[in-house]
């Protein structure tokens, strides 16, 4: 990934499972993440995130995650030290990537979990990729992760829908892209929408959204604004 090393001194691959599609009336449970610089992984955190007392997960996300109550409040966090966790993995960063699959909806989560205690700011020093943004201009419909995996033919990844586990599995998709063709520093803060449905939640001002088909044309950042 030598585009990007050129322009960040850490790049931290992160993926959150939520109770709902909702950022601001649904929570997350997990995030899972992975900060790496030139060297290597520096540091990561795989954290259950406890819900507000008297509320609980809904039957289809047990269903899909297998993350259950009494494992939130077992092993679960205080959204504010999940919040203080994810901050650290942004300490003594000067050029800071952010990259997850479909991080829209992810950054949405996230930005609302550190809005709550003031962190928010972090993500100023930050800049941002969408890797599905990136693999919709190198495979045509479907886009899922789970798609993505196979088309790259990535062992030991899997979509389990467990964060930790979709963040590495993001990173070896974003290595093998890169190996494919390393022009991933073209897509920095460049979000596709969806042709159908638009923009999904908070349009974040430093990010520059484009309107992405489902099949494969001339690539997202040659196209006009």
């Amino acid at each position: 990934m030598e585009s990007l090393w050129r322009q960040f001194d850490r790049i931290i691959i992160f993926d959150t499972e939520t109770t709902g599609l909702n950022f601001t009336r649904d929570q997350i449970i997990e995030i899972g993440a992975a900060a790496w610089s030139p060297e290597g992984e520096r540091a990561g955190m795989d954290a259950f995130i406890r819900l507000p007392v008297g509320r609980q997960l809904p039957p289809f996300i047990v269903q899909l995650t297998g993350i259950t109550d009494q494992r939130l409040q077992e092993e679960g966090l205080l959204p504010q030290e999940a919040a203080e966790d994810f901050a650290s993995l942004l300490e003594g960063a000067q050029r800071p990537l952010l990259a997850a699959y479909n991080a829209q909806f992810d950054l949405n989560f996230l930005y609302h979990l550190l809005q709550a205690f003031g962190l928010w700011r972090i993500l100023d020093s930050c800049r941002h990729l969408d890797v599905m943004t990136v693999y919709k201009d190198r495979r045509d419909y479907p886009h899922k992760l789970c798609n993505a995996i196979e088309a790259y033919q990535l062992t030991g990844a899997a979509n389990s829908h467990r964060a930790i586990d979709d963040a590495r599995a993001t990173l070896l998709l974003l290595q093998a892209m890169a190996a494919e063709r390393d022009d991933l520093d073209q897509y920095i803060n460049l979000f596709g929408v969806h042709p159908k449905y638009g923009l999904s939640g908070t349009r974040f001002p430093f990010i520059t959204y484009r309107r992405q088909p489902y099949s494969r044309q001339q690539p997202l950042y040659q196209l006009p604004g």
